[in-house]
């Protein structure tokens, strides 16, 4: 089956996600504190956060998955922001003056009542190339109706 049209990804298992790579500064995760009203002091209060085992500040772990669906984003569209899901392990804090990359990979596709399945790996890593982030995302897009034309005459 050939899958064209301008409406569908044209990604395939094996093809990489756009990557995305984002400084990250206490301004930022200062600004994401103030946006989503969460000032728990492990983010904003260098003070504190010192005398934690994490040794200073983190950034909030949905302020990195908003890296991720950025990336998400680039690659499926709407369709990611309408049928997407993420799920994800943190496995170390993303911290002020790191450099995150987010970068993705197709894993499979799949073609199911008249949408298109990708199941995708996602992974954050900082400069050092640490593990931030580990995890699937998966995304429903619509054939278009030459494509189910195509499909159902097989």
């Amino acid at each position: 089956m050939t899958l064209s049209g301008s409406k569908l990804p044209k990604l395939h298992p094996g093809d990489a996600l756009p990557e995305i790579v984002k400084h990250l500064s206490q301004e930022k995760i200062n600004l994401y504190a103030e946006a989503s009203a969460d000032f728990n002091p492990i983010h904003v209060n260098e003070s504190f956060a010192a005398q934690t085992a994490f040794g200073g500040t983190i950034a909030h772990g949905m302020l990195i998955l908003a890296y991720v669906s950025e990336m998400m984003t680039l690659a499926f569209g709407e369709s990611w922001s309408s049928a997407g899901k993420l799920a994800v392990r943190f496995k170390a804090p993303a911290r002020s003056k790191d450099t995150i990359s987010v970068t993705g990979k197709v894993n499979s596709v799949a073609v199911e009542n008249n949408s298109l399945n990708f199941s995708c790996s996602v992974s954050c890593h900082n400069q050092n190339q640490e593990t931030i982030v580990t995890g699937e995302a998966m995304v429903k897009t619509p054939l278009n109706s030459e494509v189910a034309l195509e499909d159902a005459s097989r």
